[in-house]
């Protein structure tokens, strides 16, 4: 249920972008979710739809989500590997000394907006 505390920041933020910028409208919103992010991304559209109604500057804005896929880094074997595919064992050399270097990040990559 963190996806609702997400909104309220991101909110926030194009609220504080917003008026730093001179923004009165945005249309579009590009947010980058990690795979492991623990996102629900389907409840994460559903909490957009109800805060936006509630940021005027928001009132009509698209939330455009693109996932960035989870990869895993073994330093036994230095060689890197997909982490919802095999998990947190390398597929290579079958170490358990791995880390996950991308894929739970939850990033504001683009904004379209109108200015005054």
């Amino acid at each position: 249920m963190h996806e609702m505390g997400i909104i309220l920041n991101l909110a926030k933020t194009l609220d504080e972008t917003a008026e730093e910028e001179n923004i009165i409208e945005i249309g579009k919103v590009t947010l980058q979710v990690g795979e492991v992010s623990g996102i629900v991304t389907d409840y994460f559209i559903d909490c957009w739809d109800y805060f936006k109604r509630r940021h005027k500057v928001l009132e009509n804005s698209e939330l455009v989500l693109e996932t960035i896929p989870a990869v895993t880094y073994c330093s036994n074997c230095e060689k890197n590997y997909e982490t919802v595919k095999y998990g947190k064992e390398c597929p290579y050399c079958h170490s358990g000394e791995t880390w996950l270097i991308q894929g739970n990040e939850c990033i504001i990559k683009e904004i379209e907006a109108r200015t005054d």
